[in-house]
């Protein structure tokens, strides 16, 4: 037999093996599939400061409309920023939050934030938790959706609370304690 001969009949036969009786792409199952997960609900606190003054600032604007201030509607600032366990910026590095902010509304400063918090030190070290949502900077304490994760966080989903402890009118540098509760497998 040639080998173009033997190829086809073996693509046929093997055609025919992964065909359905019926033609169907695909096909509802009906019997039920049972599995077990547990999940954990972690407690994560840390400190998170935004640099936007001096050489070694960790926020920085990269877009915005001409002419506008840098808290105007419509700037947006690329961040990797340092979270530590403590809220001085020496206290012991814990991870980083690496994304984007950008002033979303026209009557205040609210924020459309869009965040990974990348774990450094730990059992989470690797790890990252997503966050994307509405930060209203001037509200006491800001509750923001955890949309996702990776590694230990893999299919996270939970909230962070944010809460200003210090805000520098002049640098624009502030400090925010996270609250973050995390709910993961």
């Amino acid at each position: 037999m040639p080998p173009s001969f033997t190829y086809t009949l073996c693509f046929i036969l093997f055609s025919a093996c992964l065909s359905t009786t019926n033609g169907d792409f695909c096909e509802e199952i009906t019997e039920g599939i049972t599995f077990t997960r547990f999940l954990k609900m972690s407690h994560l606190h840390f400190y998170f400061h935004d640099i936007v003054s001096g050489k070694n600032a960790t926020a920085v604007r990269i877009a915005g409309p001409p002419n506008s201030t840098a808290y105007g509607f419509g700037s947006t600032v690329m961040i990797d920023d340092p979270l530590t366990d403590g809220p001085d910026l020496t206290s012991k590095l814990v991870g980083r939050a690496q994304g984007m902010y950008a002033i979303a509304s026209q009557r205040d400063i609210s924020l459309l934030l869009v965040m990974n918090l990348a774990f450094l030190d730990g059992k989470y070290n690797g790890s990252s938790i997503s966050i994307l949502g509405r930060n209203p900077v001037f509200d006491d304490v800001r509750e923001m959706p955890i949309v996702g994760g990776s590694g230990v966080f893999r299919s996270a989903h939970g909230y962070a609370l944010a809460h200003t402890i210090l805000f520098d009118y002049n640098t624009g540098d502030a400090i925010v304690e996270y609250n973050v509760y995390v709910t993961h497998g």
